[in-house]
């Protein structure tokens, strides 16, 4: 879709990638343009997007947040949103991320990815063309991350920063999805060894493949399709988690098995 972009749009896209390159957060866009629509912010997240690619950093997925209810009502809308994942936000399971090199302020939540052997472009996606199109699941870990300071943020802003994408851990066993029952599929997130949260495979939408059908149909609207090889996470199975330097995580998913990541300073 060849669309013109306005200088003001292009201006809020560069706020944001000096932020992540200085790892500076910034005061909220919906502070600097207050009529900002969701419209725009995602023509801001497309303008990131297309200036990564400038500098050859690939696209290897994308993420949907904001699925739950619980997160929904945290933040007042009644939608989820979605964001790209690129190459170098991939962190290896049971590895270390540092808070001086790779973070700003980083949350974690545990989800289930989708890794796609087919092709699946909107509208009209559903549950039963996205499972066919699966190649298999893992168990996951979203860093969630913002450039905005204090995550002090509207649905714009988020959306506009790329869905507040950081960085993600994968599982190592996948699985076929006619091995599992999705929305039944039990989690739990252990914060240096204590229980945080609890979760189940229907708190994202009811399923996690509806999360990812939603999310064919949503891009659609940009001429973007989910490509077979693409990781897809497909929302949070409980809220949020706060990280500080030092904390240990791990994820364990029913069937699926267990994600593990590091925080140093």
């Amino acid at each position: 879709m060849n669309k013109v972009v306005s200088k003001e749009v292009k201006e809020l896209a560069s706020y944001l990638i000096d932020a992540e390159k200085n790892q500076k957060p910034i005061q909220p866009l919906t502070e600097l343009k207050s009529d900002l629509t969701l419209d725009e912010a995602y023509e801001i997240q497309l303008q990131i997007v297309k200036e990564k690619l400038s500098e050859e950093i690939r696209i290897v997925g994308k993420k949907i947040g904001l699925t739950s209810r619980d997160m929904q009502i945290m933040y007042g809308i009644d939608t989820p949103d979605c964001g790209h994942l690129f190459e170098n936000m991939n962190v290896k399971n049971k590895h270390e991320v540092s808070f001086k090199d790779d973070v700003i302020q980083p949350k974690i939540e545990a989800e289930i990815a989708f890794v796609l052997k087919k092709d699946l472009k909107g509208p009209n996606v559903t549950v039963e063309e996205v499972l066919q199109a699966t190649d298999y699941v893992l168990p996951s870990i979203e860093i969630i991350d913002s450039r905005i300071k204090d995550w002090n943020l509207k649905l714009q802003d988020t959306v506009a920063d790329n869905a507040s994408s950081g960085l993600y851990v994968l599982g190592d066993k996948p699985v076929s999805v006619d091995e599992v029952s999705l929305p039944d599929i039990n989690m739990k997130v252990y914060q240096n060894g204590q229980l945080m949260k609890e979760g189940v495979g229907k708190n994202a939408m009811e399923h996690p493949a509806a999360c990812v059908a939603w999310l064919a149909n949503k891009l659609a609207e940009f001429d973007v399709v989910l490509q077979a090889g693409e990781v897809i996470l497909s929302g949070a199975l409980a809220t949020t988690i706060d990280v500080v330097p030092g904390d240990e995580f791990t994820a364990v998913f029913e069937h699926l098995g267990e994600v593990k990541v590091t925080f140093t300073e």
